[in-house]
């Protein structure tokens, strides 16, 4: 049996978003953005070993969020806890609102290897038994954490039919649906990224 190889992700130069308009936190602003972080001639891969420890990179992550708006009109998001078990060990016991992961270059062969990923990361991670409607909603920078300042979040927003999303994997537990109100009452639970996340999309939820 042959050794696996050592996982190579996709990164942007972190001087590419300064160029672009550096921003901490949350941005709406996609058009400014998506187009150039994934273009080819801005983007690679390299191993993930290293990028994890090199801040002159940003690996590109999507992020995908759950949404259903339920026959009184409430909006309900998708959440869990994550396990031990998941790759990232700075996160693990955080709670979350978001599924994504890495761009592997097992991507790269695909007409859009973005998509392609993100396609992949979710199938890994839930399974997803309703219609919905997906639309980019903004990107997530984080350089006040140690994992923020190496990964670059691309947030996609999914509006399902019906709140049927379950996990496929044991380290996505405690999973569920509620409120935006009752997730922040607790948003000191959640990883940065859900944070950010909760307070810029659903404060006025």
């Amino acid at each position: 049996m042959t050794e696996a190889s050592p996982e190579q992700v996709l990164v942007i130069p972190a001087q590419l978003l300064h160029e672009l308009g550096y921003f901490q936190g949350f941005t709406s602003d996609v058009g400014r953005y998506l187009e150039k972080l994934q273009d080819p001639g801005n983007a690679s891969y390299r191993l993930r070993s290293e990028m994890e420890l090199d801040p002159s990179f940003k690996q590109l992550i999507p992020y995908v969020i759950f949404r259903h708006t339920d026959s009184a009109g409430r909006a309900l998001i998708f959440h869990y806890t994550r396990g031990t078990g998941q790759g990232e060990a700075r996160l693990h016991r955080k709670r979350s609102i978001g599924i994504g992961g890495h761009i592997s270059v097992d991507d790269s062969g695909m007409s859009d290897p973005y998509s392609e990923g993100m396609r992949r990361e979710l199938a890994e991670e839930v399974h997803i038994t309703s219609p919905y409607r997906e639309r980019c909603a903004g990107l997530i920078n984080d350089d006040q954490t140690e994992v923020g300042r190496v990964h670059l979040g691309v947030v996609h927003l999914l509006d399902l039919e019906q709140p049927h999303v379950r996990s496929r994997e044991t380290d996505i537990v405690a999973a569920g649906f509620a409120p935006p109100a009752e997730l922040l009452a607790e948003i000191d639970a959640f990883e940065s990224w859900s944070q950010i996340c909760l307070k810029a999309l659903f404060a006025e939820c």
